[in-house]
């Protein structure tokens, strides 16, 4: 291609992301499916052409800025969950415990809330889940509870200063992804299979999910463990776990990359950090709640699964009702055996391949949940830069058609879109497979 036409190819696939990304921001209510699919249609046209192009890092990077950037004023338009952050923080910065009640205790007769003042009704009637306690760990309700203190009563400000914070851990993850796919051989430009992903631009900076912070915690640990620095990564890695629980998940690869005591020594440190982290939400309800709300998790929520959805359309031809009590518990113990397996019969362990074997792990964990909401897939979209591989990319694309199921206040799956979403993650993985990455010789050879 000449250089006037790839240049002219490029502006335009920029152009086109920053419209969708405009779209998705400003004008385009999550219940409006046509208006959402044909903008996130756009976006993604644009960013597979932009990766074909071989859009260079430096201008890359500035485009991902601009792309979350666009988003700073807006309030966030496919979640409502900032609401619940809300409502979290100002008990926080009241000095009370989130875990301990679930919102709906705090109504009391005529429309009055009993807690802290700035608890309103208008506030409460805006939740999507006043009867669950909170499933938020202390990262996040420290953000929320400071930006609740530093601008009580303003909703905007508060959603802006969280935004700030998630502009922060995607800058820092953007330097380490850099940084780690150098060290491991590979070009830096790479890392824009995330950085420029619709998606993840859409539901981490956009829309305010604190994976942004999960992925910078992993990918911290990554470099520190690089570096021969394990006791600051186990610091590192309670970042990650003290936001969102699912990076446990991958610590059992530790073992036959550290050996026997320093993974026993990694996991002691990390365990007593979380204790500390934990501690100033200790109560005797603590445990007690989170377990609720991780039961609630597995055997009573249910939203764009694969492997869950089949059986339990087998189960509900068998039994005559849905079996999720029972097959959520079982897929559970299926995640937990299949990653010990994979940890226990990875070929030629490494450093330089952990961020492979870790997209393994999470990607078995998600096949197998009951809920995979579209944001859960952005750590496997940043793991992917050091793969070649393509169905996590393709995957966290296909889950936009997840948002059909808002089109009515019934929130209605439409399982036909549902199994072409994945059908599209198993041809892109087929792909994959029969690739096969010449890169993964290298990454053997190369641990840090």
């Amino acid at each position: 291609m000449k250089p006037r036409s790839r240049t002219f190819w490029l502006a335009g696939a920029a152009a086109a992301l920053v419209v969708s990304q405009l779209g998705l921001a400003y004008a385009t209510p999550r219940s409006h499916t046509v208006l959402l699919l044909g903008l996130f249609g756009l976006a993604l046209g644009g960013y597979a052409l932009l990766l074909r192009l071989r859009l260079p890092w430096r201008p890359g990077l500035l485009l991902a800025l601009l792309l979350r950037l666009l988003w700073l004023p807006a309030l966030p338009a496919l979640s409502d969950d900032y609401h619940r952050f809300r409502w979290d923080g100002i008990l926080v910065a009241a000095g009370q415990n989130p875990f301990q009640h679930r919102p709906e205790e705090y109504t009391a007769g005529g429309g009055q809330l009993a807690g802290p003042v700035a608890l309103t009704a208008a506030l409460y009637q805006r939740l999507n889940s006043p009867r669950y306690y909170s499933v938020y760990p202390p990262v996040c309700q420290a953000l929320f509870g400071a930006a609740a203190w530093l601008l009580p009563g303003s909703e905007r400000g508060q959603v802006v200063l969280l935004r700030l914070v998630l502009l922060l851990a995607e800058a820092a993850t953007a330097l380490l992804l850099a940084r780690l796919l150098r060290r491991f051989r590979r070009p830096a430009e790479q890392a824009l299979l995330y950085l420029l992903h619709p998606m993840v631009v859409a539901e981490l900076v956009g829309n305010l999910h604190f994976e942004a912070l999960v992925i910078t915690g992993m990918l911290t640990t990554i470099w520190l463990l690089a570096r021969g620095r394990w006791a600051w990564a186990a610091a590192a890695l309670s970042l990650p776990v003290a936001t969102k629980l699912t990076p446990l998940l991958a610590t059992p690869l530790l073992l036959r990359r550290l050996g026997w005591a320093r993974t026993v020594a990694f996991g002691g440190l990390l365990a007593v950090i979380l204790v500390a982290v934990f501690a100033p939400f200790a109560s005797a309800e603590l445990l007690r709640n989170i377990g609720r709300s991780l039961d609630l998790y597995f055997h009573s929520f249910e939203f764009n699964a694969s492997v869950y959805y089949a059986l339990r359309a087998l189960r509900a031809w068998q039994l005559g009702y849905n079996d999720i009590a029972r097959l959520g518990t079982v897929l559970a113990a299926c995640s937990v055996v299949g990653i010990l397996v994979l940890a226990a019969l990875e070929k030629r362990p490494s450093l330089a391949t952990l961020p492979r074997a870790a997209l393994l792990v999470f990607t078995l964990y998600y096949l197998l949940a009951t809920t995979v909401h579209p944001w859960y897939l952005a750590p496997l979209v940043a793991l992917s830069c050091f793969t070649g591989w393509c169905y996590p990319a393709t995957w966290a694309s296909l889950a936009a058609l997840s948002y059909a199921t808002y089109h009515t206040p019934a929130y209605h799956e439409n399982l036909w879109l549902v199994a072409a979403e994945y059908a599209g993650v198993a041809v892109a993985a087929y792909f994959d497979w029969h690739r096969r990455p010449h890169g993964s010789s290298a990454e053997e050879s190369h641990a840090a």
